[in-house]
């Protein structure tokens, strides 16, 4: 061990550098992303080259690294690496796909069916009536609602707007016109139990989903064995949902929750990069 006579107040600022676990190709992605959009807009200079951006912008969505901590590490202020962050965040969230688009593509490719579920993404609370929408009941927390459709390898296709942690799936679906869409595509989607009543057609149902026990009403040995192939089959949604909140920018949402709707399409996007690479 070396003494030293040198006061820590003299000294420079400490930078550690730590492991982004992301591919290349997610990098190269998201810089080409930005070279043709300050191509379009006519931008002929950032402080940073895009390459360098994009690695700063992908570990605040990785990592959940502090704004202030990563402008100090880097040579910017505060505000320019949150302004990257959005913008970024908005040409990634464009790149996110339609309900019918991917839809029409599975049907096209054989597929006969999709995952549905819903999930709460946990917000950071605040006080008053506007908030109290937010706090969801079920899972004991405020957050928002968002509702996701995966192939049947768990692949995320879609997920919806934000909305108030309080809201159900139903009303969700019913609002995105889920069942339209799937009809139109010629296609069904398993769902847990939170699903049911969505789909009122017994002779051609689209929404397939398990059967629940009752106090008058207990479940034969055949409704029991149904659950669990469902189960099974669902199985992979819960892997989706998974992948896109490995992003621990989504641990507790700082951001406004009117900007929640882009923020996740825009994993959507880069988690699917990850998945399928």
């Amino acid at each position: 061990m070396t003494n030293t006579k040198e006061r820590t107040e003299d000294t420079c600022p400490l930078v550690y550098q730590c492991r982004l676990p992301l591919s290349t190709r997610t990098v190269n992605h998201l810089a080409d992303l930005l070279r043709r959009h300050l191509k379009t807009i006519r931008s002929r200079w950032r402080i940073l080259p895009p390459g360098k951006i994009a690695v700063i912008v992908l570990t605040v969505l990785r990592h959940d690294q502090h704004l202030a901590d990563m402008a100090g590490g880097n040579g910017v202020s505060e505000s320019t690496v949150r302004r990257w962050r959005d913008e970024l965040i908005g040409l990634l969230a464009t790149q996110a796909p339609r309900l019918d688009r991917p839809l029409k593509k599975i049907a096209k490719q054989g597929g006969e069916l999709v995952l549905i579920d819903g999930t709460l993404i946990r917000t950071r609370r605040h006080t008053g009536k506007a908030d109290r929408r937010n706090y969801s009941g079920k899972h004991r927390t405020h957050g928002l609602h968002f509702l996701a459709l995966t192939d049947e390898n768990g692949r995320l296709i879609w997920i919806s707007a934000a909305r108030p942690g309080r809201t159900h799936d139903n009303t969700a679906a019913r609002h995105d016109h889920i069942l339209t869409h799937l009809r139109a595509a010629g296609l069904g989607a398993l769902a847990d139990l939170g699903f049911r009543g969505l789909d009122n057609d017994i002779l051609d149902p689209v929404i397939v989903t398990g059967y629940a026990a009752s106090r008058t009403h207990k479940l034969t040995p055949g409704e029991r064995e149904a659950n669990r192939v469902l189960a099974v089959g669902r199985a992979p949604v819960e892997h989706g949902f998974a992948h896109l909140k490995n992003w621990r920018t989504l641990t507790k949402l700082r951001t406004d929750p009117a900007r929640a709707t882009r923020l996740l399409r825009a994993l959507l996007v880069l988690t699917n990069l990850e998945v399928n690479r």
